[in-house]
């Protein structure tokens, strides 16, 4: 008699990826010993690549055919004039002499009266004083001209986002396919550090202020794009239905029921596109543009910290009045909150509502024909500037700072500096490039598959060809380091937001004002206590992309079920326990999501830090601007910086992919 026997199924047990990791890892390590300081690729500061030299033949070739040239007389030409024009005309009414006046056609006090007048209009009294008071501070900081400067390259840059973005995030918010099309874009747009948009637009706009409103406009354009899109997906469906029922047409269907709907979005993309291209604007600063980054760059490359730091407080105050005032008019553009306003409001206020627009309006047109006809209303009285004590006041700080904290700050830095930063920098310039671009290659096909396998190895190849491989290491060991820091700080604060209201009330405040500040102004206090090193870049960074990866961490953990977490509590875990046992595991996904915003802005801000010591990439770039036969190297840094973002980006996305 035969038995049947049932067939035995064995569970082949795939290694989990931090052991693949692991070992990828000690094989670089035995690499490293191996082959160390052999094939690094290094490459001198003033040492040219043909690439480099190309660049730059480039460059003069397009110098010398640009008043010769079709294409740049009739179109790159054009565009270059118009934009400085337009530029210039907004630069004669607030801020430069105008013509044969050796004033603005509006002075500082039409000024004062219009930003506190339309603040008034499309926010409330609040509001209006907040602008009031901050437009004065220009004044008295002794940063009139500089202000007005900033403020105008923000103006012609956002009106010219707004002008074909609006109506691209309208199409794209009604196509699919348009939608499709543009969103990959729009990815590379924001994915691309600031710093990458200035030196290819030289050379197609020379330096100044038409190439930093193009670049300024450029950076801008994505979240005004996307909101309006996201805006007019938004409007419910039975809305439409109701409308096209009643025989509307497709366009009164859009203007008479998904833009107004759609109104509060539309405008808070106008409150994020004003945001970014006040931060680009200060950065342009690099190609001659004017305004407060001028002031700021000139007073890193001296160490001035007292002079940055006037010009930086300046760039916050004007930071805080635009944000403040585009939430207030897209509060005011809310259905409900304009709703609950008129239900609050009484009868009397409502009457006089229109009253005092007009009374406003006419104190304001009085105001402005004051700065126009009298000296004193047109140009800020120097006497009363306070902007030499604010910069003395900050430089005996940053020296008492300096001397008396000098123990603390020195350990600290040289802590991350020798434990952390020399030993990982090491690593990657002192292997060979092809073990380096092999080790990458595998972790990225380990965390996130050929999906990031396959772009990490085209980026690896073409910043072998950029002739900067060296330099790429250096700024990916500064960008690595700054983010491990960042997650650490991610995750021990985001938690205890995700974990606690009250907590979250408090600090989520200061994270959006840490948002709203633009990338220039983090390096002055850490310029103050650690001065010029790489350390001060790194902090800087960690300080600029942590508000983010805090608030996508709280976001994750407080979206964990309640009821999963009471059932751990229940069966006797410890709230450590929990955290690291449940929450955390199921926060995965945000984690990655984290590390991956993380990545991009600390790689922004690092090549930021090449103007305080970081040297690498970032010093390229910068010495590309400023030095002509070094352009073509710098030229080449973009490159690179782009190739970096693009690489961390998409391995980190798959690695988010894969933790759904």
């Amino acid at each position: 008699m035969t038995t049947a026997t049932r067939p035995v199924s064995v569970a082949v047990r795939r290694p989990a990826k931090g052991v693949a990791v692991l070992a990828i890892v000690a094989v670089w390590i035995v690499g490293w010993l191996l082959f160390r300081g052999q094939a690094t690729l290094a490459l001198g500061p003033s040492e040219l690549t043909p690439l480099h030299q190309w660049l730059n033949d480039l460059n003069d070739a397009i110098g010398a055919g640009r008043n010769s040239n079709p294409v740049f007389l009739y179109f790159f030409n054009i565009i270059r004039l118009v934009i400085d024009r337009f530029v210039g005309v907004l630069q004669a009414l607030i801020s430069q002499p105008a013509g044969a006046r050796p004033v603005p056609l509006i002075g500082w006090f039409g000024v004062v009266a219009i930003a506190t007048y339309v603040s008034w209009l499309v926010g409330n009294a609040r509001v209006a004083l907040l602008a009031g008071i901050g437009f004065l501070c220009f004044g008295l900081q002794g940063l009139w001209v500089e202000s007005m400067d900033t403020l105008a390259l923000t103006i012609a840059a956002v009106a010219v986002a707004l002008a074909f973005g609006i109506p691209l995030g309208v199409w794209a918010g009604l196509s699919d396919r348009v939608d499709r099309a543009i969103t990959p874009v729009l990815d590379f747009m924001q994915t691309m550090p600031t710093f990458v948009y200035l030196a290819p637009l030289t050379l197609f706009f020379l330096i100044g202020p038409a190439s930093a409103t193009i670049a300024t406009l450029i950076y801008a354009a994505p979240p005004v794009i996307r909101l309006t899109a996201h805006g007019i997906r938004s409007v419910p469906s039975a809305a439409i239905e109701a409308t096209t029922s009643l025989g509307a047409t497709r366009r009164q269907t859009l203007r008479k029921v998904q833009l107004p709907m759609s109104v509060r979005t539309v405008v808070l993309g106008v409150n994020q596109t004003i945001m970014a291209a006040l931060s680009m604007v200060t950065i342009a600063a690099l190609i001659d543009a004017p305004g407060l980054g001028k002031t700021v760059i000139k007073a890193l490359q001296t160490l001035d910290v007292g002079t940055a730091f006037n010009a930086g407080l300046a760039i916050v105050i004007m930071a805080i009045v635009l944000d403040r005032v585009t939430t207030a008019a897209a509060s005011r553009f809310d259905p409900a909150s304009a709703a609950a306003g008129r239900r609050g409001a009484s009868g009397a206020a409502a009457r006089l509502r229109r009253p005092l627009v007009i009374a406003g309006g006419i104190a304001t047109l009085v105001c402005v024909w004051f700065s126009y006809t009298y000296l004193w209303a047109a140009e800020f009285p120097a006497d009363v500037s306070v902007g030499r004590s604010i910069a003395r006041g900050a430089d005996a700080v940053t020296n008492w700072a300096q001397t008396t904290f000098a123990g603390v700050t020195n350990t600290v830095r040289d802590v991350v500096t020798v434990g952390l930063l020399n030993p990982f920098e090491s690593l990657l310039t002192g292997s060979p490039w092809w073990l380096v671009a092999g080790v990458i290659v595998a972790l990225a096909l380990v965390l996130g598959g050929t999906r990031a396998a396959l772009p990490a190895a085209v980026c690896m190849a073409l910043l072998v060809g950029t002739g900067l491989w060296n330099d790429s290491m250096t700024t990916l060991a500064s960008t690595l380091v700054a983010t491990v820091l960042v997650m650490a700080l991610g995750v021990v604060v985001g938690v205890w937001m995700g974990r606690n209201v009250r907590a979250d009330r408090v600090v989520r405040p200061f994270l959006d004002a840490g948002q709203v500040m633009p990338a220039f102004v983090y390096l002055v206090p850490f310029l103050a206590l650690f001065a010029a090193s790489r350390f001060t870049a790194i902090v800087a960074a960690v300080v600029f992309a942590a508000p983010v990866a805090i608030k996508i961490i709280a976001d994750g953990i407080r979206s964990v079920s309640p009821t999963t977490v009471e059932a751990s509590t229940a069966a006797g875990s410890s709230t450590w326990q929990t955290i690291s046992k449940v929450q955390l595991p199921m926060s995965r996904r945000a984690l990655t999501l984290a590390t991956n915003q993380g990545l991009i802005y600390v790689l922004s801000m690092v090549v930021v830090g090449g103007l305080v010591g970081a040297g690498a990439l970032g010093y390229d770039v910068v010495a590309g601007f400023s030095q002509g036969e070094l352009y073509g190297k710098g030229l080449a840094a973009g490159i690179a910086i782009v190739l970096l973002g693009v690489m961390l980006d998409r391995i980190t996305q798959a690695a988010a992919g894969r933790q759904r």
